[in-house]
């Protein structure tokens, strides 16, 4: 295990997050931390691979980790800094403030919100930590599964926040629910992509010294998205949305299914 480079790791994403909590606040904005979560994948990304090259030198392999967490780093943080730069403190941050109160608000958000974001980071960054430890190259086999997997994930990501987003720009659209493109077979598309993203990254590195441990990382994801703060809040918001409980009954809420029919008259 090579201490130095996850120390570095460390005080990266330390530094990273500093930044963007200063940022948020000056612009009096919590929920920036969210833009800053894809692109914080690649900065450690492009570390580990400086760092690798500099000292042991680098298996193919890892190379092409780094160019698959650049691309969907980089989609990821264009499509949520160009939404929501410009928007008011989301109303998860907003409630965060309410609660603080008088209590230092500013150290709570360092500490609770952008440190803690930190920490998830290097948790869910797992994989690409196994796949820069590693000693040996890994199995094309893995390399080939695994990176389909990614980009099958990245295209449900990326095509579903396309068309949600041309959804929602028609006013005529508005107040509807998205049932269009990816969505007609799935309620959620992009988090059913994340969670592939996560599941191929792990499988390309599955093979490397400490690439079982990894697991951890699209375990986490997987959970989360599906049982906490994905799904559930999310379709929390429209409880009792009569077009909404329609689609639930046709649309498979995670896993592309082909629609069902069901009369809505009954």
């Amino acid at each position: 295990m090579d201490w130095w480079y996850l120390l570095g790791v460390v005080i990266l994403l330390i530094t990273y997050f500093t930044v963007f909590f200063i940022i948020a606040q000056i612009k009096k904005n919590n929920s920036l931390v969210d833009i800053g979560w894809g692109l914080g994948f690649v900065f450690v990304s492009w570390y580990s691979l400086i760092y690798k090259h500099l000292t042991s030198g680098l298996e193919p392999f890892q190379i092409v980790v780094t160019i698959l967490v650049t691309l969907w780093g980089l989609r990821l943080f264009l499509y949520i800094g160009i939404r929501n730069f410009k928007k008011p403190e989301d109303y998860r941050y907003q409630d965060m403030r309410k609660k603080w109160g008088d209590k230092n608000p500013h150290v709570q958000a360092f500490f609770r919100v952008f440190m803690s974001q930190a920490g998830f980071m290097a948790l869910i960054a797992l994989p690409i930590l196994a796949g820069y430890t590693a000693t040996v190259d890994i199995p094309l086999a893995f390399l080939i599964i695994g990176g389909v997997i990614f980009l099958t994930g990245l295209f449900f990501e990326g095509v579903g926040d396309y068309q949600l987003r041309e959804f929602l720009k028609k006013p005529d659209n508005k107040g509807k629910i998205m049932k269009q493109g990816l969505w007609r077979y799935t309620r959620h598309p992009n988090y059913f992509g994340e969670t592939l993203i996560w599941w191929g990254l792990w499988l390309i590195v599955l093979r490397t010294d400490f690439g079982v441990y990894a697991i951890l990382s699209p375990l986490v994801i997987t959970y989360l998205l599906l049982f906490v703060s994905g799904i559930p809040l999310l379709e929390k918001r429209y409880e009792g949305n009569a077009e909404f409980e329609q689609y639930k009954k046709e649309t498979s809420v995670f896993f592309p299914l082909p629609p069902k029919k069901v009369d809505d008259r009954l």
